[in-house]
């Protein structure tokens, strides 16, 4: 794996600074991205915990800095944010720039094991291993690290913290797709990337985690979904999510808002909510 970190952009805001690196993947195998926001408490010597956010379908990784509006809150806080980008790009994959829900921009934030996905579509691997590792140059703590996301990054961000339990302090999503397994976006996905065995579906499912995994003790989860959200009842099904914690008690704060959509206006206007969620669970004050 290449360590070597290219400075693409460095922009200054609310006394900190908003990092863009490029470097060479090798769980990927080309060329990825990542934002990073460094509180101005943020120094070698005292590296601060960091809050990684994983963005939902076609975004990349300067979306969720330009639009939630969540770095005052961080810089206040003395919280690191990291952003990857949401897939490989340029593996030039037959037909993985034909659809905006599937291929470039949509990784699912799992590891693909059908071919040729496989060789590129790695992305559990590359956010918890290559990157969590790159990030050790930063001043940021990753014995102290929390997970959020929006829709499939929602999807990421509960599925990933369930796979990997002790890993992440705590975890949050808005809008997430809660039963990836039976849903269109699901179905298109993973037979694609993990096969045709519903089996390997289930791995990933964060629905069907909590059912076979979950229970009283396990990691809290936060979910804030929009009521006029467009997917709500074909893509994102929280109440499938509800049903499976109340199944075997685990722990969920659901929150549901009426009139808010799937859009960042949605997380800008409760980005605060879910940043002091974190916060407390990090050790910072909020």
């Amino acid at each position: 794996m290449s360590t070597e970190l290219e400075l693409v952009a460095r922009s200054y805001a609310f006394d900190g600074f908003v990092h863009t690196y490029r470097h060479a993947s090798a769980a990927t195998g080309t060329p990825m991205r990542f934002s990073v926001f460094l509180p101005p408490s943020a120094t070698m010597d005292k590296p601060v915990p960091v809050l990684t956010f994983l963005a939902g379908l076609t975004c990349t990784e300067e979306t969720f800095f330009a639009k939630a509006g969540a770095l005052r809150l961080a810089s206040s806080l003395g919280l690191g944010l990291v952003a990857p980008d949401t897939s490989p790009r340029g593996a030039n994959l037959p037909g993985e720039d034909d659809d905006w829900d599937f291929g470039t921009g949509a990784g699912f934030w799992l590891d693909a094991t059908e071919p040729p996905w496989a060789a590129h579509y790695r992305m559990e691997e590359y956010l918890t291993r290559e990157l969590s590792s790159l990030l050790t140059q930063l001043p940021l703590d990753l014995s102290r690290q929390s997970i959020f996301g929006h829709s499939m990054g929602g999807h990421g961000a509960l599925a990933l913290a369930l796979r990997h339990p002790g890993r992440y302090q705590s975890v949050s999503a808005f809008a997430p797709i809660c039963s990836a397994s039976v849903v269109p976006w699901g179905e298109k996905a993973f037979p694609r990337y993990l096969g045709a065995d519903p089996k390997a579906w289930r791995a990933h499912d964060v629905a069907a985690l909590v059912r076979d995994h979950g229970g009283p003790r396990g990691l809290p989860l936060f979910v804030d979904q929009g009521l006029d959200d467009k997917f709500l009842d074909t893509q994102l099904r929280p109440e499938l999510l509800e049903a499976a914690c109340q199944a075997v008690n685990h722990p969920l704060t659901l929150r549901r808002h009426v009139g808010y959509d799937h859009s960042y206006y949605f997380i800008s206007t409760f980005v605060a909510d879910h940043l002091a969620w974190h916060a407390n669970a990090l050790g910072l004050s909020a």
